[in-house]
């Protein structure tokens, strides 16, 4: 396996850091048992002086008298310099090498985001990012994470490279995150006023985004919706009314509970039909979406906005609209298979 370019210096460097330390220990170690031996000085008194002439102080309180002693201290001098001198540059290179590592990292996280197009852009990874992430990643969709936080990172499990740490309101990271060619942003900042202001920013940078964002008050809502958000979500509303439909009625919040958590096979999906596809021009009952595929279709949003729900069979399938079906996870991939051949 490849090791990469930044983690091989990173090694080295510690590699280097490690031995120079343990250079200099060995070097007193070594000048304090020199002295101890020649000079019978305490060992305090042979760890001071062994210390002073590896580091180049010399203090002058504590000196060799016997021409041994003397000896041994000038070859300790001479050791010791180089010692030190290879500590220095170590320590030197390591700085350096951590300032190349950082902007090779940087280059080469930038180049790889301009490759990206159609992904998805992530601000911000608290509890709710983590979550949304957690669905792309189920997904195998291509997304960015902006956080401003680097700590936040460990708690999750992808590649380095999709991380960008930054403020999310800034128009140069949401550029560096390739703002104008995402399918969707979800603006997930803790904060109701950065939130705004993202939702400005990327729809000023890309008029056709999907962008989704987080109302951490209600009355936020409205004043996302102006700044260019298509939907807003706010969890507490969401989480009140989820608690009330658990204890009003039970049944209902299992059944769908489970197909959130698709523990019964169950799945959402909604396929957008263009001129290409097979189904467009068909009416319901002449697809396979019933007799075949056995999917249920939920809804029908034409190109107009309007939504259709529980169509019949005399329902006409046009150019642009948007089925909203739910099914077996297996049915819903051959379906969106078919549609996108």
């Amino acid at each position: 396996m490849t090791i990469p370019i930044p983690s091989a210096f990173k090694t080295i460097a510690a590699r280097r850091l490690l031995f120079a330390a343990f250079a200099m220990i060995c070097m007193i170690v070594a000048g304090a048992i020199g002295f101890r031996s020649f000079e019978e000085f305490s060992w305090l008194d042979s760890f001071y002086i062994s210390a002073q002439t590896v580091t180049t102080v010399g203090f002058g309180d504590v000196v060799p008298i016997s021409p041994n002693g003397r000896g041994f201290a000038i070859v300790l001098m001479l050791f010791g310099v180089g010692t030190v001198l290879y500590a220095l540059t170590a320590l030197a290179q390591a700085v350096i090498q951590s300032e190349i590592i950082e902007a090779y990292s940087l280059r080469r996280k930038r180049k790889e985001m301009k490759t990206l197009e159609g992904h998805y852009i992530v601000c911000g990874a608290g509890r709710v990012g983590r979550r949304i992430i957690s669905n792309l990643q189920r997904q195998n969709l291509p997304f960015v994470i902006i956080e401003s936080d680097e700590r936040k990172f460990d708690d999750i499990e992808t590649d380095r490279s999709r991380f960008l740490i930054g403020d999310a309101t800034s128009e140069v990271n949401l550029l560096d995150a390739g703002v104008e060619r995402a399918r969707g942003l979800a603006a997930c900042l803790a904060d109701d006023a950065a939130n705004v202001y993202v939702v400005l920013t990327a729809r000023g940078l890309n008029p056709d985004l999907h962008i989704v964002a987080r109302a951490v008050e209600e009355q936020a809502e409205p004043t996302l919706i102006r700044a260019g958000a298509n939907r807003v979500v706010a969890p507490t509303i969401i989480g009140s009314q989820s608690m009330a439909r658990a204890l009003l009625k039970p049944a209902i919040a299992d059944f769908m509970d489970s197909i959130v958590a698709e523990t019964l096979d169950l799945v959402f999906e909604e396929i957008a039909i263009d001129g290409a596809s097979i189904y467009a021009g068909k009416m319901l009952r002449d697809t396979n979406l019933i007799s075949e595929l056995s999917l249920i279709v939920v809804a029908i949003r034409h190109r107009d906005g309007e939504l259709s729900f529980h169509p019949n069979g005399d329902t006409l399938i046009n150019d642009g609209d948007l089925l909203i079906v739910i099914g077996k996870a297996e049915s819903v991939k051959r379906l969106v298979d078919v549609n996108n051949r």
